[in-house]
């Protein structure tokens, strides 16, 4: 009798966990999303990816050279124009190299004028020597002292202009590089970004632009196309864009161009069908300022008329 209640004991066991494996093997139902995907307008359409950026690109600017921050003269939001100074690099040793050139300049255009007087002066003693020579009354020794006396003094003179170019050449090289220390706006526009504060080190190739610029005025929409469906793409195709995750908010798209180059892609979108190695066609878009506020930077969800 135990035997035998044993036996039953182990085949329910054996039952109740088989009833509870399919039990959780069984899917729920699918729940609904919050918000309802957007749905392409057309009938025929290549689905994209979006990326909002101000009228023709932004501008990432970054110094000429590495250095200190002295001062930054804008933060973000600022409207500037072309020419503007965004920020300053210290410039005291560029301002000394300045100083030490100009002084050099200084010395050799006092040694150029007095080169001129040595010339000047020699060549008056040949010429009267020249003279007194035709009517024998110097020697010919005497005019040749004063030939080769008088050329001497015009090679100093050539010698010396030499140097006072070539220190004006590096003056004026010590002022380009004092003028790259303060860093310019190349056009109108926007401060997108400012990611350089005063004391800080910056350097040429920094992974962050020091300022991000660009015009805001209108926006673009760099769209990517998966390659696969790049065959597919027309010059002048219509399109619109929708806030991602949104089905209402949209903006129809004007075309501008097609990128000739398939670039990889360098933000993936986290689908299992993504895959690394994907590349992409790129195509811009302008699209007038809608109701509803949109970011440079921000991502939208594209559908391409075929």
């Amino acid at each position: 009798m135990p035997k035998r209640l044993s036996f039953y004991l182990a085949v329910g066991g054996i039952i109740a966990v088989t009833l509870l494996v399919l039990r959780l093997r069984q899917s729920g139902p699918t729940p609904e999303p919050l918000v309802p995907p957007p749905q392409s307008p057309y009938a025929d359409s290549i689905g994209g990816r979006g990326l909002v950026e101000s009228v023709n690109e932004n501008v990432r600017i970054a110094p000429a050279t590495s250095g200190l921050i002295r001062e930054v003269m804008v933060k973000v939001g600022d409207k500037i124009s072309k020419g503007d100074v965004l920020f300053a690099m210290d410039d005291r040793d560029a301002l000394s190299q300045v100083k030490v050139q100009e002084a050099q300049v200084a010395v050799l255009e006092a040694q150029v004028a007095t080169a001129q007087t040595i010339v000047a002066d020699r060549k008056d003693q040949l010429d009267r020597t020249t003279r007194l020579r035709e009517k024998n009354v110097s020697s010919e020794d005497e005019a040749k002292r004063n030939l080769f006396a008088w050329q001497a003094a015009d090679r100093q003179l050539q010698s010396t202009l030499a140097d006072m170019n070539l220190a004006r050449a590096r003056l004026a090289d010590a002022r380009v590089r004092l003028d790259l220390l303060t860093i310019r706006s190349p056009r109108d526009g926007t401060v997108l970004q400012v990611n350089i504060r005063p004391g800080e080190y910056t350097m040429v190739n920094a992974s962050e632009p020091s300022i991000l610029l660009g015009d805001i005025s209108q926006l673009q929409l760099r769209v990517d196309v998966d390659e696969s469906d790049a065959p597919s793409i027309r010059e002048g195709c219509t399109g619109v864009a929708f806030l991602k995750g949104s089905r209402e908010k949209s903006v129809p798209l004007e075309f501008v161009r097609i990128e000739p180059y398939i670039l990889p892609k360098k933000s993936l979108s986290g689908e299992s069908t993504e895959r690394v190695d994907t590349r992409v066609l790129q195509i811009i878009f302008r699209f007038k300022n809608p109701a509803f506020p949109v970011y440079v930077g921000q991502q939208m969800d594209v559908f391409l008329q075929e």
